[in-house]
């Protein structure tokens, strides 16, 4: 694939990317200066028993949350948005449970691999994979560890899981117990893995006596499992001794306790079926009488699971809580609330969303251009060998894989056809109705419908904390026609505390320059060219549009850096860039999403469709950089000046502009 950016002074340069989507450049990857910064935050290498044994040396207490696969598509997107919004509350990890019956080792979106791949990749969480010696041969189970690692997953839970049947049937050629399985890792797989296993503070209810299955986990771990999650309980007395036994017979390994907090009396049955535990006689006295109010119990299993985990924690043995959230989220974040567990900490290690793959863990510089759409970046980067450190590296290297899926489970909008409709208009009248739509999402006030829109294709959030500090401005440029997709203030020298802009280690300081990406007509972007004159050196641009015909004055094509941190004993780190190559592979994504999750909500030939068509094949796609950060911001002058000049007298497109 070529790319050909025209500079300001009418020259061009050809940008080569080749088709494997690995980044290629003039120097050797040894030599190449990405790896010169150490990683911002160390703690993003550790091995997830690295992380537990630092936290129990602390004393810091931590909590990890375990969800099991959805059933259908819908479903898979309505559980990555969960990842995303209880991954906030900062767990230490999750764990996906592995369903014989599901296809877990498949691609399916619905499969245990790809919920694990996805929250490991795309929503930035240490993850546990379940596996199970059920139904599988050494070989299918060897080829499912196989897939996990080159799908960056580091650590898996081995469980010889519950039969098919009633009883147990021995695999040929598998495995038929837990530690077979965890001997199979290690044999093949040396240390790559952390191995979690299973462990039963009541008795396992098929082992001859409880003491004997202490001893069979103690085996497992000797075998070579790194840590233990508990079974469900019911009275924190069960776990102590339970824990008390472990150590006595040589278990030294953190036996994390498994956490279930009552939310319905159904799913109360279903569980305790099927871990075949008994629910103590104190606490079926008082669920019987209000088995039909959901909220009744829920709020009954709150109460009992905050004095359970209470007990526990307070008696200084127990590091860090394990709950079986049954893919809710209302019970264990009331839970996790009331114990003092649940920390939004608006502060970042980095200005955008991070990967947990290991092989990304160096990765601490990101062109602002996904600055909304991360999961799209990390989905088109995959393919790379190495990931830029310290600094973007050679501006010719980036090479993007081609983003045709626009409905992969982890990419589509969380809202329906029908709720997008609402918010984005079920007949659109002209280009000024999609002028609205922007408006309504800056403003975040309802549409002539009554419905607030809470995301935009470009972005399936609500408007950032961040960008809200340009909100006045942004309502009134799009209200002209401007419609904007991202944008960040100027920045000057504030704490890297700063519950807003801030990010990366305390004691820092941070620096934005402004930034401003839009797209617009035309006969704007004429006027545009012809103001834009006046404001060089000091505002950067880049403007192309759908074919790819472009005008950038961006020195040598060298990327800009608008966002870097200072912080105590480390270098200066930039970890949002401005690169004029990598906006070329942006584009194509950006103008294709006008079609992909906008026109196609409307009939062909609709009116709708036909508007949305009509500004994806005629608007351009800006971007600007006001390079004297700490000076006013000058790019809204910039656009005021715009209007003026069309208003005074309105300009002809350059005709290397035109398509």
């Amino acid at each position: 694939m070529v790319n050909q950016v025209q500079r300001a002074d009418g020259s061009w340069q050809s940008c080569k990317s080749d088709s494997s989507g690995a980044g290629t450049s003039g120097e050797s990857s040894k030599e190449s200066s990405r790896c010169s910064t150490p990683v911002l935050d160390a703690d993003r290498a550790d091995r997830l028993q690295d992380k537990m044994r630092k936290r129990i040396e602390s004393g810091d207490h931590w909590f990890s949350l375990e969800f099991f696969p959805p059933r259908t598509a819908s479903g898979a997107v309505n559980l990555i948005s969960r990842f995303d919004r209880m991954g906030s509350g900062g767990p230490l990890f999750i764990d996906i449970t592995w369903h014989p019956a599901g296809d877990p080792g498949s691609d399916k979106e619905t499969s245990s691999m790809m919920i694990a791949s996805t929250a490991v990749n795309y929503c930035g969480l240490e993850s546990i994979l379940h596996l199970t010696c059920c139904n599988q041969t050494k070989d299918k189970i060897t080829g499912y560890l196989a897939k996990a690692k080159h799908l960056g997953l580091k650590n898996i839970m081995a469980l010889r899981g519950d039969p098919m049947s009633a009883d147990w049937e021995d695999e040929e050629g598998g495995f038929n117990y837990a530690i077979d399985l965890v001997k199979h890792i290690r044999s093949e797989f040396d240390d790559y893995f952390d191995i979690c296993v299973a462990g039963y503070p009541t008795g396992h209810p098929e082992a001859e006596s409880y003491e004997v299955d202490v001893k069979h986990l103690k085996e497992k771990v000797d075998a070579g499992a790194n840590f233990v999650i508990t079974q469900l309980f019911f009275r924190a007395e069960s776990y102590l001794k339970f824990l008390e036994d472990c150590r006595t017979v040589g278990i030294t390994c953190p036996i994390l306790p498994g956490i279930f907090p009552i939310q319905g009396y159904q799913s109360l049955c279903q569980l305790v079926k099927l871990s075949k535990l008994e629910v103590p006689e104190e606490i079926m006295k008082v669920i019987e009488p209000i088995k039909d109010n959901d909220a009744a119990i829920r709020n009954y299993g709150i109460q009992l699971a905050v004095e359970m985990c209470k007990l526990l924690l307070e008696s200084g043995k127990v590091p860090g809580l394990h709950f079986y959230t049954l893919n809710r989220e209302v019970a264990t974040m009331e839970v996790l609330r009331q114990l003092g567990l649940w920390i939004e900490d608006p502060r970042r290690p980095l200005p955008w969303a991070v990967s947990a793959n290991p092989k990304r863990k160096v990765e601490d510089v990101r062109p602002i251009f996904w600055a909304s759409r991360p999961k799209s970046y990390i989905y088109r980067t995959q393919e790379w060998d190495e990931f830029p450190n310290g600094r973007w590296g050679n501006s010719s290297s980036p090479a993007f894989g081609d983003l045709n899926d626009y409905y992969l489970f982890y990419l589509k909008s969380k809202s329906s056809k029908d709720a997008l409709l609402e918010m984005w208009g079920e007949e659109l009248k002209n280009e000024e109705s999609v002028y609205e739509v922007f408006t309504c999402y800056i403003t975040a006030q309802p549409n002539r419908d009554g419905r607030k829109v809470m995301c935009m294709p470009w972005n399936d959030e609500p408007l950032a904390q961040e960008t809200n500090l340009l909100k006045d401005e942004l309502e009134k440029v799009n209200r002209r026609g401007v419609l904007t997709i991202n944008s960040q203030p100027n920045i000057n020298g504030k704490s890297s505390t700063d519950p807003i802009v801030g990010w990366g280690p305390p004691g820092g300081y941070v620096f934005q320059k402004a930034y401003l990406e839009f797209f617009t007509s035309s006969e704007n972007v004429s006027a545009l060219l012809e103001v834009l004159k006046k404001y060089e050196p000091r505002v950067n641009y880049h403007i192309v549009n759908v074919h790819g015909h472009n005008r950038t004055n961006a020195p040598d094509m060298q990327p800009n850096a608008v966002t870097w941190g200072i912080f105590p004993g480390r270098e200066i780190v930039q970890p949002t860039i401005v690169d004029p190559v990598s906006f070329m592979y942006w584009k194509d994504e950006a103008f294709a999403l006008w079609i992909e999750q906008w026109a196609k909500l409307y009939e062909d030939e609709s009116p709708s469709r036909m508007i949305i068509k009509y500004i994806h094949d005629n608007y351009f796609l800006v971007n600007l950089v006001d390079n004297d950060f700490p000076l006013d911001n000058c790019l809204w002058q910039v656009i005021d000046d715009m209007f003026e000049q069309l208003d005074a007298s309105p300009q002809a497109l350059p005709q290397e502009l035109l398509s």
